[in-house]
């Protein structure tokens, strides 16, 4: 097909059910959209490229629509906000056919109506690989969007699922953005977000950004099958990790994995009495997502 034949037949695969905030979307230059009142907009861009982040044959056309559109969910699920518009721009490769785009579509969109998302526009193009580049457009009341610098000495840290799900099952799987249980934390948690680059590298981060360290519990909720090292550095788990003050009741689904601590050095991270190496999921490098010591996993393995 032509340029314009692929437009407006994503046109036709995106329809959904209008929605009062969007005045205009695929078809101009721009989307025309109107912002709520009282509302902070969220933005989030995220890139799902073959041979960094996937390979051809792990996931069908529908899955993998479903899984690049549910990573830039994640992010606004991380901020306890509502999902609201997504831009999508391809790159297709030749064995990326009409067929494949259209089911790519389909996944894209039946997660999209799942979370009253509109796709409002995007872009595509040829390229030697696959790549999808999607932006997500949410909201949160004023003030009130989860951020991942606001932990404190004395919080207690939770997770909102099983550790070590996508490593485990060698990343071939779908994942659920935790947009309902993120917007359950508005007005609890101290600081939030999502697990994509693994437990012990994303923690790092938030405890960096708040000026604390992590101390782990010894024992952590792992996925069936996976072991310490994919729960702990595995990545793609997309679960929401977050930190309440002490005696602040979770939302129902959560799970205590550990408390902050003193940030000296900011950032470190803890677990079994040991220091862990920083590791996790990171396309510039080539090392393998592990940290752990063959004298630390024996520890964890007796703690369970």
């Amino acid at each position: 097909m032509k340029e314009d034949a692929w437009v407006a037949a994503i046109r036709r695969w995106t329809a959904g059910r209008r929605r009062a905030d969007v005045i205009a979307g695929i078809g101009d230059d721009c989307a025309i959209l109107r912002p709520a009142a009282g509302q902070e907009l969220l933005v989030t861009t995220d890139l799902l490229v073959e041979g960094v982040h996937f390979r051809r044959g792990w996931l069908t056309a529908r899955q993998t629509g479903w899984k690049a559109l549910a990573r830039g969910l994640s992010d606004i699920a991380a901020m306890g906000g509502e999902a609201r518009h997504a831009l999508v721009s391809l790159a297709l490769p030749a064995w990326a056919d009409e067929r494949w785009t259209k089911e790519f579509y389909s996944g894209l969109g039946e997660l999209a109506e799942k979370w009253g998302v509109t796709v409002v526009g995007g872009d595509l193009t040829r390229g030697r690989l696959f790549a999808a580049d999607i932006v997500v457009l949410g909201s949160a009341p004023q003030g009130r969007a989860l951020r991942r610098d606001g932990a404190r000495t004395g919080d207690v840290i939770y997770v909102s699922g099983a550790l070590g799900r996508a490593a485990a099952g060698g990343y071939r799987d779908a994942p659920e953005p935790r947009l309902g249980l993120g917007r359950k934390l508005r007005d609890k948690a101290t600081a939030c977000l999502d697990l994509s680059d693994g437990l012990v590298l994303d923690l790092h981060r938030m405890c960096a950004a708040s000026g604390t360290s992590a101390e782990l519990d010894g024992v952590l909720p792992s996925a069936p099958g996976a072991t310490i090292e994919q729960a702990l550095f595995g990545g793609e788990d997309y679960e929401l990790l977050c930190t309440l003050p002490p005696g602040t009741e979770p939302p129902r689904g959560f799970t205590r994995i550990g408390r902050m601590v003193k940030g000296k050095p900011a950032g470190a991270v803890w677990f079994a009495g040991a220091r862990l190496k920083i590791a996790g999921w990171d396309p510039f490098r080539s090392e393998p997502r592990t940290g752990v010591s063959p004298a630390l996993r024996r520890q964890s393995e007796r703690l369970r």
